[in-house]
């Protein structure tokens, strides 16, 4: 009854201001985000989100709303800030375990393979992008999507529109976010760091009492099975680590 009542452009920038903030969220949160996903389709998704959850954001977005172009660009440009910090937060958990996969790959003597990732367009190699979108998927197997809706909402009570951005606070949940996954990128890989030093320490051992063999070649193969067997066997708790250290960091705090 009260939307029937306000000023049609009213309900159109209120409707505006929701979709700041959740559509900055929806343009970094990862799989959504992802480069093979139709731009359309990532507008469609962030547009009935936002008419979705406007009912319940109704009344802490319309006594914001004012005639003063200038306060309303400001009020704008806060809200797409927040929204971008929630998803970079998300997303600097994937970036950190692409970075575990290239490690892992490394210390199994697969770096130099070609590939090309399916989520983003930068290569990556086939072992990482198998890593990479296998923890998303678990993700969105785990309701990831509706835990960042879930974010979202939250964000307005602790963050509510008309509250300008607060860039230390951004700041410090960033770093919070940069040191927990990094301390679960150290979780995920240690593994294979440690393999690594093992292997390549026996195999230079071998190479100086055997100088003449070509160690180097001959080992590639058995230090490429070794990795390749540790990962068989510890894909699934290495996911497992990975969603249990995601979203309680991400969105539980």
């Amino acid at each position: 009854m009260l939307a029937s009542l306000l000023p049609l452009d009213t309900i159109a920038f209120a409707a505006f201001l929701a979709f700041c903030r959740i559509g900055a969220c929806f343009m970094l949160m990862p799989g959504l985000s992802s480069a093979r996903v139709a731009a359309h389709v990532r507008l469609f998704a962030a547009i009935a989100i936002t008419w979705a959850m406007l009912a319940h954001l109704w009344d802490g977005i319309i006594p914001h709303i004012r005639d003063d172009p200038a306060s309303m660009i400001l009020l704008v440009a806060s809200e797409l800030l927040i929204g971008a910090t929630i998803g970079l937060v998300t997303r600097v958990f994937v970036l950190a375990l692409q970075f575990a996969g290239a490690v892992i790959t490394t210390s199994a003597g697969l770096g130099g393979i070609p590939g090309s990732t399916v989520e983003e367009t930068e290569p990556q190699s086939p072992l990482t992008a198998i890593i990479t979108l296998s923890a998303l998927l678990v993700l969105f197997a785990f309701d990831f999507h509706h835990e960042v809706i879930k974010a979202l909402i939250i964000s307005y009570d602790v963050a509510p529109v008309g509250r300008m951005f607060d860039p230390q606070s951004a700041l410090i949940d960033l770093a919070d976010t940069v040191s927990a996954s990094f301390y679960l990128t150290l979780r995920l890989a240690s593994p294979f760091i440690a393999y690594a030093i093992l292997a390549n320490f026996a195999i230079g051992l071998i190479n100086k009492l055997a100088p003449h063999i070509p160690v180097y070649f001959v080992s590639l193969p058995f230090l490429a099975a070794g990795g390749l067997i540790m990962m068989y066997f510890g894909i699934s708790i290495m996911l497992s680590l990975f969603a249990d250290g995601f979203l309680p960091t991400t969105l539980g705090g």
